[in-house]
């Protein structure tokens, strides 16, 4: 592993101890080279409620930019109202908070979830 990734494991580490004390569900997210991932857990991390992700059929086209991104963030948001989640802990896996990681929170934001 590189050293960029493991300081990113590192931070996203401390973190989550923080997120772990809070009952609320946790968006985390995961960004690849090709595609952009986000999924809902429970407040323990144990079991996955709700994802969503660029590698979906219905995204094909749109993979790993800013309007993917964005999709991802309000289809992700639409899930999880369907399943009576409204308030969530942004976990955003130790990246910065900048650019795509921005946008998927912002979309997820206006689609209705609660940070």
């Amino acid at each position: 592993m590189s050293v960029k990734n493991i300081s990113r494991i590192r931070r996203a580490k401390k973190s989550r101890i923080h997120m772990r004390e809070q009952d609320s569900p946790r968006l985390s997210v995961y960004r690849s080279s090709k595609h952009f991932y986000a999924q809902i857990f429970d407040s323990l991390g144990s079991t996955v409620i709700v994802s969503a992700s660029t590698a979906e059929k219905e995204f094909k086209s749109e993979s790993n930019n800013m309007k993917g991104v964005k999709a991802v963030g309000k289809k992700v948001a639409e899930r999880a109202l369907e399943s009576g989640i409204k308030k969530v802990v942004f976990d955003r896996s130790g990246y910065k908070y900048h650019g795509r990681i921005k946008a998927l929170a912002d979309s997820a934001r206006d689609a209705g979830l609660e940070f």
